[in-house]
């Protein structure tokens, strides 16, 4: 059968793999809970027939709040087979995001996993007039479990409402209203139709050289675009989904799971590639030297043996020596990590690649569904340092100030009750406006050079992209984040977060005193060697673009404080805000 609309992925899945009873899973007491596709589709009907029950109609808008597992996938099929609008929400996001969303989307039910997020909500719902009820994954008594609604379903079975609903779906309908802080704070509701969706993961399906007796590990948030749309893609392929616990857990989760494929955001390639580093420092004598060689050869990596022979054979020697290692500690059977939501050090995608596992870089937005463009397998389908070709049946173009415009089937129908802010990001050819400054390669492929609403003027009138230096400076091993400011300023300054990990292991060979973070930052040989860095990097910039003032903080940026999106993004104004005294003392 095609499929045309979302839901239609479980019948399809049904007629064209053969049975298997994990095609999602996630861990729960410490055993893996896995579904099979009859299990699926029979728990998303049931779900869909208790929602008729309750009086739910198609355009409906429920939300769900909560992590990673089997039962955000069934509800959400059971959500879209219904023809509602399913508003997936970050389980991280502040109280009053929380509020603007549920009221501006005029919510009618919600699905929550736990205690935690029930607190987090519960004083809110009385200011929410739409909500009708709350349901949730974990027995809380204050609330009626998922359970509840299921039993609902069997009682009021009436197949063929159900299917004379779902035949009256269109692919143009809405799926989804994916809400969307980016950098700025303002929230937007981006509405996504089934064929946006379905366009999407048709157009990469072709990609992965995987099938029903592959696995995917999955981490990422499904409430955001990217993993879903991939999640979408695993169920078209048969790909088999096991959901990690949490991000603390995902290489031992790996262990147990020998995926063959997963997404991943540069942060965690960079957590990875921290590790290796640290692992090599551990190391002495003859290992030391093998670990060492086999790294630096893996970050001069080139690809379609473009080094030579003589290359390929010391990576092939390596392999067995220590990239094998590297694999089997991230489950033994890894080959493809799509990464997305941020930009990628080329570094580590050719660390990664050399040693076996094909990193695979992206591009795209919510609105876009996400994917604009993709490295690929086939001839110049992949170049370190951009995010491949534009996706199959999908436009890029560069407009005339630099910024990237894409156009196609996956481009979104609009922004939820903002007429307005559509019209200023789709113009009147179809061509939606990213925001992102960038350019296309001889070989095709787009490469992002920073954002247009992030450049900012010097005094002396000269413009700074200041991701395009953010990123160069990452490539140090002392540098975990850091934010370029000086919009106005006679020169460019920069607050740096340094990577503690790495810093306590150059400490302890050092035999530098560490204690704090606090404490460490301070340390004069620290700073000195900090400055070390900056000169580095700064070489490979002009002088209006060089990092001339600095300052180290010594709390990391995280989801939860606030300074990054959920996609690891800066949030510019709110760091700006925060840090001001810090920023104005650079100039000053």
């Amino acid at each position: 059968m095609e499929v045309t609309r979302i839901f239609d992925l479980l019948p399809y899945y049904e007629e064209t793999f053969k049975p298997k009873d994990d095609v999602i899973a996630s861990k729960e007491n410490g055993q893996w809970k896995k579904v099979s596709i009859k299990e699926y589709r029979e728990m998303a009907d049931n779900i869909s027939y208790g929602f008729l029950a309750l009086g739910v109609k198609p355009g409906d808008r429920i939300a769900q709040i909560s992590p990673n597992r089997v039962e955000w996938n069934i509800v959400d099929m059971a959500i879209l087979q219904i023809g509602a609008i399913h508003v997936p929400i970050y389980p991280t996001i502040s109280e009053s995001d929380y509020k603007h969303i549920l009221g501006h989307a005029e919510v009618k039910f919600v699905f929550i996993s736990g205690n935690e997020l029930l607190r987090k909500i519960s004083h809110i719902l009385p200011d929410v007039p739409s909500i009708e009820g709350i349901y949730t994954y974990k027995d809380l008594h204050e609330h009626k479990h998922l359970s509840e609604l299921v039993e609902l379903g069997k009682q009021n079975r009436d197949q063929e409402k159900l299917e004379a609903i779902k035949k009256s779906i269109n692919p143009e309908d809405v799926a989804t209203i994916i809400y969307t802080s980016g950098t700025t704070g303002t929230q937007k509701g981006v509405m996504l139709t089934h064929n946006n969706l379905v366009s999407n993961f048709k157009a990469a399906s072709y990609i992965p050289p995987f099938g029903e007796e592959h696995n995917a590990v999955s981490y990422l948030p499904l409430c955001h675009v990217y993993e879903r749309m991939l999640n979408y893609l695993y169920h078209y392929l048969g790909i088999s989904v096991y959901y990690a616990e949490n991000m603390g857990t995902i290489t031992d989760n790996m262990k147990e799971v020998h995926p063959h494929i997963m997404s991943t955001v540069p942060r965690l390639l960079e957590k990875v590639y921290d590790k290796l580093v640290a692992t090599g420092q551990k190391l002495k004598g003859p290992k030391s030297w093998i670990f060492w060689w086999a790294f630096h050869l893996a970050l001069r990596y080139e690809l379609n043996g473009a080094n030579g022979k003589f290359y390929e054979w010391k990576r092939k020697k390596y392999d067995k020596l220590v990239y094998s290692k590297w694999r089997a500690a991230l489950g033994g059977e890894i080959s493809i990590m799509v990464s997305g939501g941020a930009a990628m050090q080329p570094r580590l995608g050719r660390l990664f690649t050399c040693a076996g596992i094909n990193i695979l870089e992206g591009y795209g937005l919510t609105e876009t569904s996400p994917v604009i463009a993709v490295c690929d397998f086939s001839e110049h389908g992949t170049k370190f340092g951009t995010v491949g070709r534009p996706l199959r049946g999908g436009e890029v173009k560069i407009d005339s100030d630099g910024e990237i415009c894409a156009r196609g089937p996956f481009v979104m129908k609009g922004y939820y009750k903002d007429e307005q802010m559509t019209r200023e990001a789709i113009d009147s050819e179809g061509w939606f406006h990213t925001g992102d400054l960038g350019h296309i390669e001889p070989e095709g492929q787009v490469k992002i050079t920073g954002r247009k609403k992030e450049l900012f003027k010097t005094s002396f009138g000269k413009y700074v992209s200041p991701q395009l230096i953010e990123d160069k400076f990452k490539e140090s091993l002392f540098i975990d984040q850091l934010i370029v400011v000086g919009e106005s300023q006679k020169f460019v300054g920069a607050l740096i977060v340094p990577d503690f990990i790495f810093l306590k292991s150059y400490c302890e060979r050092k035999e530098l005193p560490f204690g704090s973070n606090a404490e460490v930052i301070k340390n004069p040989v620290i700073r000195k060697r900090i400055q070390v860095e900056i000169s580095k990097y700064n070489k490979q910039f002009g002088d209006t673009e060089k990092i001339k003032a600095w300052e180290l903080l010594d709390t990391e940026w995280t989801l939860d404080s606030g300074e990054i999106t959920p996609t690891m993004k800066l949030k510019r104004p709110f760091i700006s805000k925060r840090y001001e005294k810090v920023i104005k003392g650079l100039f000053d």
